[in-house]
């Protein structure tokens, strides 16, 4: 089992430096009224991935730290978390620290690793249940009310409920769906009717990919034709001769006339050999170039009516390009991209056919799980009921009773509801109960809601008796509690003292508490003091033993350690706990 051993704490709140040692089974933490005790569960919380408030950080100082040490076994939730975050365990022990600068900055270490502040609240439930004040005001509420009951009755909700959440997340997605393909009905089918539209024009053009650019070259070949020609045949006639001037002269005949006179001598020097070669290969060329200009001015295609059809052609694309893309590849893309769209509009008849009937099925789905969850919470209510109820006889309450009622809300239609018990009744990610805890605190009395029901000093004793049943079923390694003893005192506060030692049998329970009857049962008690400049230092938070925590449990019980009175009353307390123990 996991045991916090030790915790220090520097520059938070009150406290400058100071260290808190546990013991394994039942510590008090007491100490006069502002001297610092709750920031031990500050502290605590903070270690538990708690929210960083930068109000804490003490005045003057830069940052706020707070260190823990943990002992744990090897296969401990914690010991398996800590791992997977890459912390390590020494000689079985974890450290947790966490630092809260003054400007609000947080960060967070496990086993010597950082790690995000979210790793600390994943330990949190396998290691610590913290409760106080505001703890209570939490059960007050129905929806906390419910998480406790299904935490209670285990498996027997849990199988449901991840059966049923599963199939709630997916019946919100359907009916979102759903409304979104109904209501933009009208919008669809006017972006349905564009698209046919824009695809009929693309398919009454016919493009072809590249067709626009080759047009385009076409079209500048047959604008220029006249021209093109005439520059063609006076370079044909440059390079090969014009038959017409027999006086003229070519490149052709001027080569080939530099070529013979070197091919008669090309013989007597290699220099002017390889002079004559290159020559032979320029006559080879000009001869290639004359062919092909000549074909090209045969080839030449002036028609007028060509260039008509090119023009009406290249607008016709032009009209696409101007509406759906840059060029003609883009619009081809267009095209393709907008009959799958299309099809995908056309089957939104099919599609609200179809999610129409998955939403019809998932609500049946949903009112068998439902009433599958509505049964279990039922059977674990009367459980726990009884439970909570025999351990308030413990705590000063034998004739107090608990039960729990659990409702459903009728819902307005049958659209908003699924079917629990032949009723259409309202329903949520949690099924469709209202869980509330009731409390009839004597004889006679009709239960009553705890809120209402309950004092302050009831529900401090509910609460703990809930955590005590807790213990039984779900048990946390340590259980933390802030002065939930108020409004408690007297023979109650005995009570409530005795069932926290019995509850630290099986687990490492901390108390933060003003009450000596409840200090008394402690195994350890800490003394936390300030200084005289109002801190908490190394030496203000110490173990009482012997005289010291006579003295501590005389000023808790009158206000006057010298008290003969007082001490007598303490030693008494002391004595009792011990035989209970």
């Amino acid at each position: 089992m996991s045991v916090l051993e030790e915790m220090r704490i520097r520059s938070l709140g009150v406290i400058d430096d100071a260290v808190v040692e546990l013991s394994p089974g039942f510590t008090a933490v007491t100490g006069e009224t502002g001297a610092g005790k709750t920031m031990v569960v500050t502290s605590l919380g903070l270690l538990l991935g708690g929210r960083a408030d930068p109000a804490l950080v003490r005045v003057g100082a830069k940052a706020a730290v707070v260190e823990g040490r943990i002992t744990v076994s090897p296969g401990d939730p914690a010991a398996v978390r800590a791992e997977e975050a890459g912390g390590e365990i020494e000689d079985g022990a974890l450290i947790i620290s966490r630092t809260v600068s003054a400007e609000g900055r947080s960060r967070a270490h496990l086993g010597g690793r950082s790690v995000p502040v979210g790793v600390l609240t994943e330990l949190a439930d396998e290691l610590v249940a913290v409760h106080g004040q505001t703890d209570q005001q939490g059960l007050l509420k129905p929806a906390r009310q419910r998480q406790a009951l299904d935490r209670y009755a285990g498996g027997g909700v849990e199988g449901p409920h991840t059966k049923y959440a599963a199939a709630y997340r997916r019946l919100r997605a359907v009916v979102t769906e759903l409304g979104e393909l109904t209501t933009r009905a009208r919008e669809r089918a006017q972006e349905a009717d564009l698209l046919r539209f824009g695809l009929d024009e693309v398919a009454a053009v016919e493009p072809l990919p590249g067709e626009d650019t080759e047009l385009a070259a076409e079209a500048e070949r047959l604008g220029h034709a006249e021209a093109l020609a005439s520059a063609a045949a006076l370079a044909h006639a440059a390079l090969a001769g014009d038959p017409e001037d027999q006086e003229g002269v070519d490149a052709t005949t001027v080569v080939a006339a530099a070529g013979r006179s070197l091919d008669a001598v090309r013989a007597h020097d290699p220099a002017l050999a390889a002079l004559a070669d290159r020559i032979g290969e320029i006559s080879i060329l000009l001869a290639d170039v004359a062919g092909e200009l000549a074909g090209y001015a045969d080839q030449l295609d002036a028609d007028p009516l060509r260039l008509a059809a090119v023009e009406e052609r290249r607008a016709s694309l032009t009209a696409l390009t101007r509406k759906y893309g840059q060029d003609i590849s883009s619009v081809l893309a267009w095209a393709e991209d907008g009959a799958s769209r299309l099809t995908e509009l056309e089957g939104d008849d099919d599609r609200i056919g179809e999610l129409t009937a998955e939403r019809d099925a998932l609500r049946g789905e949903l009112s068998v799980l439902g009433q599958e969850l509505t049964d279990a919470r039922t059977e674990a209510a009367a459980r726990f009921a009884a439970a909570v109820t025999e351990e308030l006889s413990s705590l000063a309450m034998p004739h107090a009773r608990v039960s729990f009622a659990i409702r459903q809300t009728e819902a307005p239609d049958e659209e908003s509801g699924i079917d629990i018990g032949g009723r259409s009744v309202l329903y949520g990610p949690s099924g469709a109960d209202e869980v509330e805890l009731l409390l009839a605190p004597h004889p006679g009395a009709q239960p009553r809601p705890i809120a209402k029901g309950a004092s302050g000093g009831e529900l401090s004793r509910v609460m703990l008796a809930v955590e005590v049943v807790f213990a039984g079923s779900d048990p946390v390694p340590t259980y933390l509690f802030d002065e939930v003893d108020a409004g408690v005192g007297g023979k109650a506060a005995v009570e409530v003292g005795r069932r926290l030692a019995k509850l630290a049998r099986s687990a490492q329970v901390v108390v933060v508490t003003h009450l000596p009857q409840v200090a008394a049962f402690a195994d350890r008690q800490l003394l936390v003091e300030k200084t005289v400049d109002g801190s908490v230092t190394r030496s203000g938070v110490t173990v009482l033993e012997g005289e010291d925590r006579v003295r501590e449990l005389s000023r808790m019980l009158a206000g006057q350690e010298d008290s003969e009175t007082a001490r007598a009353h303490a030693e008494e307390l002391l004595e009792t706990a011990r035989a209970d123990g």
